[in-house]
């Protein structure tokens, strides 16, 4: 596994979302806003913060390269993970050298696997050869407009001093509402529209995949929804990840 960074030193998620700090009404005010509440329902999971410790300790982690450094040779597959925050997302979502890297990978057939966010990168990602995006003619997912929405509108009461705290790239005057979610930016990258997949009245287990507030596990992947398109795997948030991980796993040995 090689990790790969801006700058080549570790990377560092979101506290807000690791400790649940920042996410209440009261998180500006001070010793108050060491006190969470809403912000232990939104954080992230006790599962997943042990996840993530387990990488910090990682010797893979602790010792990235740069995106100018990275390369494909030997590499089975590629990851491009998500995240929300505008200062931690744009660089890498607008980096031309990551959009080239994933161009690479796509002309050599390795697996790619992105979710949330990590889809806007490949769908800003255009082959020089078509002048189209490389995900133009692909089935796929991303974040939502739903769950983004949902998760911004909270945000936006809870951090009301930082309104657009969930939003990557807010729509600008004359643009209706949306326009610049994950969801309709990678749908407008596309061939057809309804090349965008996303959960559907006639989906098993609709109510769990689109509610927001319920994650996949290990052994359990009813709230998870994946796109498996070939080489290219898909998934909306952190709540399908193990499933996400289970398909790319899969699409890596095949």
């Amino acid at each position: 596994m090689v990790f790969a960074t801006e700058s080549g030193t570790p990377g560092v998620a979101d506290d807000i979302m690791v400790t649940g700090r920042g996410l209440d009404l009261w998180s500006a005010l001070p010793v108050l806003g060491t006190i969470p509440l809403l912000g232990l329902m939104l954080r992230a999971n006790k599962d997943a913060r042990n996840a993530y410790a387990a990488m910090l300790r990682s010797a893979e982690y602790g010792h990235p390269v740069s995106w100018s450094q990275a390369g494909l040779d030997g590499v089975d597959a590629l990851l491009l993970p998500g995240g929300h925050r505008a200062r931690g997302m744009r660089s890498y979502i607008d980096s031309g050298t990551l959009q080239r890297l994933v161009v690479d990978a796509f002309a050599r057939g390795l697996v790619v696997a992105a979710i949330c966010h990590g889809v806007l990168l490949a769908a800003r990602s255009v082959d020089p050869s078509t002048g189209r995006s490389v995900l133009y003619g692909r089935k796929t997912t991303a974040l939502t407009w739903a769950l983004e929405r949902a998760a911004w509108r909270l945000t936006r009461v809870t951090r009301f001093w930082d309104p657009d705290y969930y939003r990557t790239y807010p729509e600008q005057p004359g643009q209706p509402g949306g326009y610049m979610s994950v969801q309709s930016e990678v749908t407008r990258a596309l061939k057809d529209p309804a090349d965008f997949c996303d959960v559907t009245r006639a989906t098993p287990h609709r109510r769990l995949k689109s509610s927001g507030m319920v994650r996949d596990t290990p052994s359990d992947s009813r709230a998870a929804f994946v796109v498996d398109d070939g080489n290219y795997v898909t998934a909306r948030w952190p709540g399908d990840t193990h499933t996400f991980a289970t398909f790319c796993r899969t699409s890596s040995r095949s």
